[in-house]
């Protein structure tokens, strides 16, 4: 999946410099982009995912008209190093100014990131998520589940008019007893082919979790337009004998397949477009201040919080039991182990791992799609709960606690490993994002 970039010149300026740096462009942007044949400013234009100018001059200035005709993103790459070139700022500020929605990234890794952004939007109009569910919020502890955004039908369209992508619901019901369906065997020789480190784990349970990630790949594996899945496993959680974490490992260590918990659909999609774009570790978990107090700690059956300084300004990190679902190649730590949670079955399973200590990026996107709120903050280490629901979750340092609480989009938010906020920025210019920084 590339960009698709048109390069234009001016009429009175395409010259052996500019031929040079777009010779330049191509080579060193050979697996972000593919480049058309340069044309004019002001002639017809070919689709494209935005336009490159490779080269800028003072004809801008005059003929910011026609540029303002450009209905695509303008990205200035100038410089012979992959960046915008600090001659053009200027032309760049005045195009802003202007009006125009011009890039100018001063890194090279910012110009690859923004062309796979642009490769993104394109390839979200002929996305599919799937969601394996049957009547959200009415099963297990509905009084919590059926307050979510995430099931009603104004989410599902404003995700597919605002992103292009479709959403599609099937049966967790049949997928969970198709997966009951799948012989012992068939498991066992899928696991022939895996490093799966367990603790606790009976060969019945860990068969269970594999025969859930054999149900869902053949649902996903034959249509190349999904790209995303997610089943309500808790909320109806009766359907299966098993939990889908492990499947959601293998899947996207496999088929680099997004995953959501509990099918939460404003999780998926912010995960989706941060993941593809920035190709970054990212999972998903729930969000427990400090400054809840009781309520936090009740729901996670745990007496108080860790003591640590400033607590006003720490987060505790955890879901179904542990830190959440992190794939083994984002994790310093990995294991399988028997589930935690009560409202799951006794056949069922979950993840213990963790993320690299230091910095962490929270993100979520908020309900109307329009706007990204972005936490720059500091994993600090880890802390266990024996016999609560929580058995190992983080412990994260945020800028501002209260601001936080006065923020926040939901109770689920995604992890990104290290500091992001710029990428993130850039990310947002081309998905037409506001980014709410915290």
């Amino acid at each position: 999946m590339k960009a698709v970039l048109v390069p234009v010149y001016f009429k009175l300026s395409k010259d052996e410099g500019f031929d040079k740096q777009l010779k330049n462009l191509k080579k060193m942007l050979s697996d972000e982009a593919d480049f058309l044949d340069p044309a004019a400013l002001g002639s017809k234009l070919p689709e494209a995912d935005a336009v490159i100018f490779p080269q800028l001059v003072g004809d801008a200035y005059k003929q910011i008209r026609k540029i303002k005709k450009i209905s695509i993103p303008l990205l200035a790459v100038t410089s012979e190093f992959g960046t915008v070139n600090m001659w053009d700022w200027e032309i760049v500020n005045f195009l802003k100014s202007e009006g125009c929605k011009a890039l100018s990234p001063y890194t090279l890794d910012l110009t690859k990131k923004i062309c796979k952004t642009l490769a993104l939007k394109r390839d979200m109009k002929k996305t599919k998520f799937v969601v394996f569910q049957d009547n959200p919020g009415v099963g297990m502890q509905a009084e919590i589940f059926k307050r979510f955004y995430w099931w009603e039908d104004c989410c599902t369209k404003l995700i597919k008019e605002k992103f292009g992508i479709t959403l599609e619901k099937k049966s967790f019901k049949k997928i969970g007893t198709d997966a009951k369906s799948i012989p012992d065997s068939e498991a066992e020789k899928v696991l022939e082919k895996w490093e799966i480190p367990t603790d606790g784990v009976s060969k019945r349970a860990l068969n269970s979790a594999v025969k859930m990630y054999i149900a869902v790949k053949r649902e996903v594996e034959n249509e190349e337009s999904i790209k995303g899945v997610g089943i309500n496993c808790l909320n109806e959680s009766f359907y299966s004998d098993t939990t889908p974490c492990l499947a959601w490992n293998m899947l996207f260590e496999e088929l680099g397949l997004i995953w959501a918990c509990e099918a939460d659909t404003m999780v998926l999609i912010t995960k989706y477009i941060i993941q593809k774009s920035l190709d970054v570790p990212i999972m998903m978990s729930n969000i427990y201040p400090f400054l809840m107090g009781m309520a936090a700690l009740k729901h996670e059956r745990i007496e108080k919080f860790p003591d640590v300084e400033e607590p006003e300004n720490h987060l505790l990190v955890a879901h179904c039991g542990y830190l959440g679902v992190v794939p083994q190649s984002f994790a310093t730590q990995w294991k399988l182990k028997p589930k935690v949670l009560a409202i799951v079955d006794e056949n069922a399973t979950a993840i213990d791992a963790r993320l690299p200590e230091g910095d962490i990026t929270l993100a979520k996107l908020d309900p109307t799609l329009n706007k990204l709120m972005v936490v720059e903050g500091t994993l600090e280490g880890y802390t266990q709960y024996p016999g609560s629901d929580c058995r190992n979750g983080a412990v994260i340092r945020v800028p501002d606690g209260h601001k936080i609480m006065d923020k926040f989009y939901s109770h689920h938010y995604l992890l990104i490993t290290g500091h992001k906020m710029l990428e993130l920025k850039y990310m947002a210019k081309v998905l037409d994002l506001e980014i709410e920084e915290v």
